[in-house]
């Protein structure tokens, strides 16, 4: 999603002006406020900010408190499991208040709906542990309706217990199963002469076992939840109401959307896992601190932290993410971990933080050998950027080195991998389109009530001139569309894949403390009951739409492929998928085109299409997945599953059948020869690590049936006597 804007592109200077002088305004007067006032001091501000700053504003009503009352029960019970029918029948009282709660400052539904969720959890503990107590049997015909649109809620608690007891018996059911099929495997492969095979009885009791421990681990989380966090749950289904992208940070998940954003953190480099109630070192980051430490080794287990000279915190019994807080800390700090070494020895490591990349965030490239030459192939994850520093990271300045790299090593063409890529920085869009098409408008943005402004890219010259395609599929979101509608109109690039997401919408972090008046301020400052942060948080608001240089939004509609290759979803409903599913999505529009000129003039896309489609219809892979996915959408209606073993056992080998088809077709696949360009190889040669994690990833993209149609089209391009002219006499 396109989830901030580069710092040059700001809200407007009159809109943060005057959403600052309305919250003073209506704060200095204000009537004192306790600590037990702080969340509605959140509602308020948050619902304030909305509705002077929101792209489209939803009136406060009861239809508005209708939608906000769906959504409160919908995310508080998505699966229908902890509440019962006389719950929702109490919470519905609330249905059409919560507009008029909000204006009179109470917080009464929350409050109800909170005390509701926090007794069904302290029952369904019991729930769970009464029903694993008894061995399930798997013969009867007994079967679990698994879309909970299509399921109610229970009657009583009587109805809930049977529903709680369909539940756990179909998970028992699943490891059951697998447990059966591993021991049936080893027995055909004759593992071992003198192996111990367990009875069905005993491996049901293995099932349930695990079963309870995965349960044990929820209700552990459940319980550790804050009254914080659930309301914080409370003021996002309200924020979401507006559109599915307007949501609230507290101070602390504002701070970890930044670190993502970035792809940067200040921490260590361990990556930690969770293992029997275990903290342990699954790997080590290449470059981090604890790399250039030495000492901090994958399989380590990690007992006790301590901040530098300071007592140890064991943490046994700690969840994963409270371990992950301890650890990480500011620039230059240190923290000692006591680890136990795979061998039984302890040890007290001490290591200073330091920043923290996370490779898998940034872009980076490969070559194809193909029979016409060799073909670049960028990855790009998402469009990030580093908002807090001025030195930090930037998509558009690492596709350019990218793209220096595959020029450099002479490749014929250029593939950019925009799937599954849900956007980022539009900053960094406009600058990324300029390196391919020049100077130009990119985009328009329009806030509401105002006329369109043009996002032009400025480049001192277009840094690549030569074929190119990018690829897309319904997960490109957001900038990844931005992206590929810009250079489609340009006729720049061949866009090949899938319908894209359809995300039109441009969001803005409001800083809510900016928006309190002083006299607030000093209150929040001096509130910090239960060691909670003083700052209120962040809103990340929809303030903008964004449209194609062409004037045609890609709000809903998302970015039709020039080339579309067969998806596994294509044989889905349109309203299933991607922002279209959405209730509370803006709508599709259009302003009047950019005044913008085609960089190329790309008049074989249709041949393009023909060739790479016959080529598809005569590959077995690509034919097998347009009829999986036609099953599928015929399977998507009927969503029971049998609790007995031997209809479940064939309901999950035609599930499989067409994925066992499709592992065989691709072992008999053509291989891609891919490597690395020259520049990399020392950044790869660092460490075993390094080096093995770059082979998985090479062998990965050698295999995908989609870069590998993709590079024929690339090649096809000249072949079909495809003309590029971008102004300087130079044909490809």
């Amino acid at each position: 999603m396109l989830k901030f804007m580069k710092n040059k592109i700001l809200i407007p200077l009159l809109i943060v002006g005057g959403l600052a002088a309305f919250f003073s305004f209506k704060y200095t007067t204000a009537k004192d406020r306790s600590s037990d006032d702080r969340r509605i001091l959140v509602i308020e501000t948050v619902m304030r900010t909305i509705q002077e700053g929101h792209y489209s504003p939803k009136s406060l009503d009861d239809t508005f408190s209708s939608r906000v009352y769906r959504r409160c029960v919908s995310n508080f019970d998505p699966e229908k499991i902890y509440f019962t029918q006389q719950d929702v029948n109490k919470l519905k009282a609330y249905e059409f208040s919560i507009d008029d709660e909000i204006r009179n400052n109470s917080i009464e539904f929350f409050d109800t709906l909170d005390a509701i969720f926090l007794r069904r959890i302290n029952n369904d503990t019991v729930y769970y542990q009464q029903i694993l107590q008894k061995p399930f049997t798997f013969t009867s015909n007994e079967e679990i309706q698994l879309n909970p649109d299509k399921d109610n809620y229970a009657s009583d608690d009587a109805a809930k217990m049977e529903k709680w007891r369909q539940h756990i018996k179909f998970q028992v059911l699943v490891k059951y199963v697998d447990l059966k099929k591993e021991q049936e495997k080893k027995k055909e492969n004759k593992d071992s002469v003198n192996a111990q095979y367990k009875t069905d009885a005993e491996l049901e009791a293995k099932a349930r076992e695990d079963v309870k421990k995965s349960y044990v681990r929820w209700f552990k989380f459940l319980n550790k939840r804050k009254d914080n966090d659930r309301f914080t749950f409370y003021v996002n289904s309200i924020a979401e109401t507006e559109d599915p992208h307007t949501s609230y940070f507290p101070p602390v998940d504002k701070k970890n959307f930044d670190e993502m954003m970035s792809g940067t953190f200040y921490g260590i480099g361990a990556q930690l896992s969770p293992e029997n109630d275990k903290v342990t070192v699954l790997s080590i980051i290449t470059g981090s601190p604890s790399w250039k430490q030495g000492e901090l080794k994958a399989g380590d287990e990690i007992t006790k932290v301590a901040q530098f000279g300071k007592e140890p915190v064991d943490i046994k019994g700690y969840e994963l993410d409270d371990v992950v807080k301890m650890i990480r800390g500011d620039n230059g700090t240190k923290v000692s971990l006591t680890v136990k070494k795979p061998d039984g020895s302890v040890k007290v490591i001490t290591i200073t933080r330091g920043v923290v990349e996370r490779e898998e965030t940034f872009a980076k490239s490969a070559i194809i050998k193909s029979k016409d030459g060799p073909v670049g192939y960028i990855y790009l994850p998402e469009f990030y950027g580093d908002f807090n520093h001025t030195s930090g990271r930037t998509c558009s300045a690492d596709i350019a080195i990218e793209v220096k790299k595959l020029k450099d090593a002479g490749v014929n063409g250029i593939i950019l991998d925009l799937r599954n890529n849900g956007g980022g920085s539009l900053g960094d869009v406009v600058d990324m389109a300029g390196l391919f098409v020049g100077t130009g408008p990119i985009v328009q943005v329009k806030s509401n009530h105002s006329s369109p402004s043009v996002l032009a890219s400025h480049p001192d010259s277009i840094l690549y001139r030569g074929p190119m395609a990018i690829m897309v599929n319904e997960g490109s979101a957001s900038a990844s569309e931005i992206l590929a509608a810009a250079l489609q109109d340009y006729k720049r690039a061949i866009i090949v894949g899938a319908m894209t997401y359809g995300k039109g919408t441009v969001q803005k972090m409001a800083d809510l403390d900016a928006m309190v008046s002083p006299m607030n301020h000093l209150r929040l400052q001096n509130d910090t009951t239960g060691g909670q942060d003083a700052s209120l948080g962040s809103l990340k608001l929809t303030m903008q739409k964004f449209y194609r240089v062409n004037g045609g939004s890609t709000q809903l509609k998302g970015v039709t492929p020039d080339i579309t290759i067969p998806d596994r979803y294509d044989s889905y409903d349109d309203d299933e998928l991607g922002e279209r599913n959405q209730k509370a999505a803006l709508p599709w529009d259009e302003i009047p085109a950019a005044n913008y000129k085609q960089v190329n003039s790309i008049g074989n896309v249709k041949q393009l299409a023909e060739l790479s489609q016959s080529r598809i219809s005569a590959n077995p892979t690509f034919t097998l997945i347009k009829e999986n996915s036609e099953y599928m959408k015929k399977k998507k209606d009927n969503n029971k599953v049998p609790l007995n073993e031997v209809k479940y056992r064939e309901y999950q080998d035609e599930l499989n059948a067409t994925s066992k088809k499709l592992e065989e077709l691709q072992k008999k696949a053509l291989t891609l020869d891919m490597t690395n360009a020259p520049a990399d190889m020392n950044r790869i040669n660092l460490d075993s690590a390094s080096i093995t994690k770059n082979k998985e990833w090479l062998k990965n993209l050698s295999k995908d049936i989609y870069i590998s149609e993709t590079v024929n089209i690339i090649n096809d391009m000249p072949k079909s006597g495809m003309k590029v002219n971008m102004g300087t006499g130079m044909t490809y």
